[in-house]
C-alpha cells in the first residue's frame, strides 16, 4: 500500500510538473507584450471606474434636471391658476356692483373700464341667447354679436352655477387668440348672464418665460382641445394643435415621446383649475448631449492616453529588449570565452548584469589563467616529488640494514610526504600554517605524553614548496630523534621553536635528555641529514647548523626572505 501511496504521488507530481510546463511554454511572449498588459491592466480598470462614475454623476444630474423641470412645470401652473383665480376674484367683485343690481349696464361697463384699466383683461356680459350685452374692448353702444365661442358659452349656463374656464378661441371683437373665465349671474329679473373676463392668449407669455426654462427647453399652454394657448417656441403658433399629439391629455411627470422620428424627452403638469395642460419638452440631442460629448471625451481620452502609453511601452520595451539582446550576446560570448566590456545603458539593472557579465569574463580569464598555472605547478610539482622520491629510495636503499628496515622507512617517508602535499593542496590559495606543517609531520612520532613534543613561534605560511621542503626535513629530524636521540627514551623532550626577523625565518630544532653514545666508528650521514643539508640548502638558500649537546642535537636552520619561495609571510600571515 505504501509504495502504490508513493507512485500515486510521483504521478501526481509528474502530472503537476507538465502542466507548470505547458502553462510556461504558453506564457511565454515578448516584454513588450507583458509591458503593454501591465499598461492595460492599469488604464483600462481605471477606464472603467471612470465611466462608472460619468454614468453615476449624468444620472443624477438628469434626476436633477427632471426635479427642476417638475419645479418649472408646477411653478408655471401655479401662476396660470393664480391669473385665472385673480380674474375669478375680480368677478365676484364686480357681480355685487350696486349697476348690475339696478339693470344700469352703461354705469356697469364705466365702473368695469375703471377696474380692469391696465389689466390686460376686458368684461363681457352675456345672455342666455349668447348675446353680448357690453364688451369693454369697444366703446359702450357699440353693436355686438353674439360670443365668439358658444360651445363655452353654453357649458357656463349649464354648469350649475360654477365658474368655468373656456379653451383658446379666435375672439372676433379682439380679433387675436384669447380665452375666457365665465362667472353665471342672475339679474333682479331673475334673467340668467354671464359676466365675462377675457385675456388675449399672449399676455400668458410670462408662464413660459424662456428665463424659467432650462437651455435647450421650451413650454407651452395646451387647452383641453389640445390646442396651443401660448408657446416660448415661436414655431408653435397659438390656436393651432399641439405637435406632439402623443403626449397624455392628463399626465404629470417626465417621460419620452418619439415624434416624427424625433425623440424628445417631455415633462407635463395639469391644472385642475383651468383644465390645461403646462407641456416642457426638449430634443433628446438636446438634453443628452453633454453627456453624450462627456462619454465620447472620455472614450476618446481613453484610447488617446491607452495608445500613448502603448506606444511609450513599446519604445521602453524595445530599449530594454535591445539592452537584453546585447546582455545575451555578451553571455554567449562569455560562454565562448571571449573578453567582454561592461556596457553602458539607461537601464541600471540591465547595465548592472552587463557588469556582472564583464566581471564574470574577467574571473573567467584570471580563473583559466590560474587553473593554466596550476597546471603547470602540478606538473612541477609532480616531477619534483618523482625525484624525492627517487631520493628517497636511493637513500633507504643505502641506509637500511635489512629488507623489512627498507620497506618500513621507505613508507615512513612517504607517508610523510603525502601529509605535506595533503597541506599543500588543502592550503594552496594561502599557504601552509607552519605550526600545523609541524604538528602534522610529528604527530606519528609524537609520545603519549604530548609535553615532550614543544612548539614555539608565532604564525607563519608558508608557499608550498618550501612548505614541502621543510615538512621532509621535520619529519626526518623527528625519525631520528625517534630513533637516536630525545624520542627514544621515555623522559627526552623535542622543543621546536621559529621566529621572524627582517632577515628571514629561524627555526632550531632542540633535543633535551637525549641517551648520547660516542659512536664507535664514524657515522655516515644518513637521509634525515642530507634532506637537512642539501635540500633545504639547495631549494631554500638556507644557512643549517648543527650543535652536539651533552643531553641531545641541536639544529639552527636561518632562511633568508630572498629565497625562492622562502620569504614567508609576516606575523599575521
Amino acid at each position: 500500500m505504501a509504495q502504490v501511496s508513493q507512485e500515486g504521488r510521483e504521478s501526481a507530481v509528474g502530472r503537476l510538473a507538465t502542466a507548470l510546463d505547458f502553462i510556461r511554454h504558453r506564457m511565454t511572449r515578448p516584454f513588450r507584450f507583458y509591458l503593454t498588459s501591465l499598461l492595460l491592466i492599469a488604464i483600462v480598470p481605471a477606464f472603467i471606474f471612470s465611466l462608472v462614475v460619468l454614468k453615476r454623476s449624468v444620472d443624477a444630474q438628469e434626476q436633477v434636471i427632471t426635479a427642476l423641470l417638475q419645479a418649472s412645470t408646477g411653478s408655471v401652473t401655479r401662476i396660470v391658476e393664480r391669473d385665472v383665480e385673480g380674474m375669478l376674484t375680480t368677478l365676484k367683485v364686480l357681480s355685487t356692483a350696486p349697476a348690475v343690481e339696478g339693470g344700469n349696464m352703461e354705469a356697469f361697463y364705466h365702473r368695469a373700464s375703471t377696474a380692469l384699466a391696465d389689466t390686460g383683461s376686458y368684461l363681457i356680459v352675456i345672455d342666455r341667447k349668447h348675446d353680448q350685452l357690453l364688451n369693454t374692448r369697444v366703446p359702450f353702444g357699440t353693436p355686438l354679436g353674439k360670443g365668439s365661442d358658444p360651445e363655452s358659452v353654453e357649458r357656463a349656463f349649464t354648469n350649475n352655477g360654477a365658474p368655468l374656464v373656456s379653451n383658446v378661441f379666435f375672439g372676433q371683437t379682439a380679433g387675436k387668440w384669447v380665452f375666457n373665465v365665465y362667472l353665471p349671474a342672475k339679474l333682479p329679473t331673475g334673467e340668467d348672464y354671464l359676466l365675462t373676463l377675457t385675456q388675449n392668449a399672449e399676455s400668458m407669455a410670462k408662464a413660459v418665460n424662456r428665463e424659467t426654462l432650462s437651455p435647450g427647453w421650451n413650454a407651452a399652454l395646451v387647452d383641453g382641445n389640445g390646442k396651443v394657448i401660448i408657446s416660448s417656441d415661436a414655431a408653435v403658433k397659438a390656436g393651432e394643435p399641439f405637435f406632439l399629439d402623443k403626449v397624455p391629455a392628463i399626465s404629470i411627470g417626465v417621460r419620452n415621446i418619439t415624434e416624427n422620428g424625433t425623440a424628445y424627452r417631455v415633462a407635463t403638469e395639469f391644472s385642475v383649475i383651468t383644465g390645461w395642460r403646462i407641456i416642457a419638452w426638449a430634443p433628446r440631442a438636446t438634453v443628452d448631449g453633454p453627456a453624450t460629448w462627456s462619454f465620447l471625451w472620455l472614450s476618446l481620452g481613453g484610447i488617446i492616453f491607452a495608445g500613448i502609453a502603448i506606444a511609450g511601452s513599446l519604445a521602453i520595451a524595445r530599449v530594454l529588449s535591445q539592452g537584453v539582446k546585447l546582455v545575451a550576446l555578451d553571455a554567449r560570448r562569455l560562454g565562448a570565452g571571449e573578453r567582454i566590456e561592461p556596457r553602458p545603458h539607461i537601464i541600471a539593472e540591465v547595465e548592472t548584469v552587463s557588469a556582472a557579465l564583464a566581471k564574470a569574463a574577467a574571473s573567467r580569464t584570471k580563473a583559466e589563467g590560474e587553473i593554466r598555472f596550476l597546471m603547470r605547478e602540478v606538473a612541477h610539482r609532480s616531477k619534483n616529488q618523482l625525484t624525492v622520491i627517487q631520493s628517497m629510495l636511493n637513500q633507504s636503499v643505502h641506509s637500511a640494514e635489512s629488507v623489512a628496515d627498507f620497506a618500513e622507512s621507505f613508507r615512513k617517508r612517504i607517508a610523510g610526504l603525502a601529509r605535506s602535499t595533503d597541506l599543500m593542496i588543502a592550503n594552496a590559495a594561502q599557504g601552509v600554517d607552519f605550526r600545523e606543517l609541524a604538528q602534522n609531520q610529528l604527530q606519528p612520532f609524537t609520545p603519549d605524553d604530548p609535553k615532550r613534543v614543544v612548539l614555539s613561534g608565532p604564525p607563519l605560511r608558508l608557499d608550498t614548496e618550501s612548505a614541502q621542503t621543510l615538512g621532509m626535513a621535520l619529519h626526518e629530524l623527528a625519525t631520528n630523534a625517534t630513533k637516536y636521540g630525545a624520542l627514544a627514551n621515555t623522559t627526552g623532550v623535542v622543543k621546536l621553536s621559529w621566529s621572524l626577523s627582517d632577515e628571514g625565518i629561524a627555526i632550531r630544532w632542540r633535543e633535551e635528555g637525549a641517551d648520547i653514545e660516542a659512536p664507535t666508528t664514524p657515522r655516515r650521514k644518513g637521509f634525515g641529514t642530507l634532506v637537512l643539508e642539501r635540500m633545504l640548502g639547495m631549494a631554500l638558500k638556507a644557512e643549517l647548523e648543527r650543535i652536539m649537546h651533552p643531553d641531545g642535537i641541536e639544529w639552527r636552520i636561518n632562511i633568508p626572505r630572498n629565497a625562492k619561495d622562502g620569504d614567508g609571510d609576516d606575523a599575521d600571515a
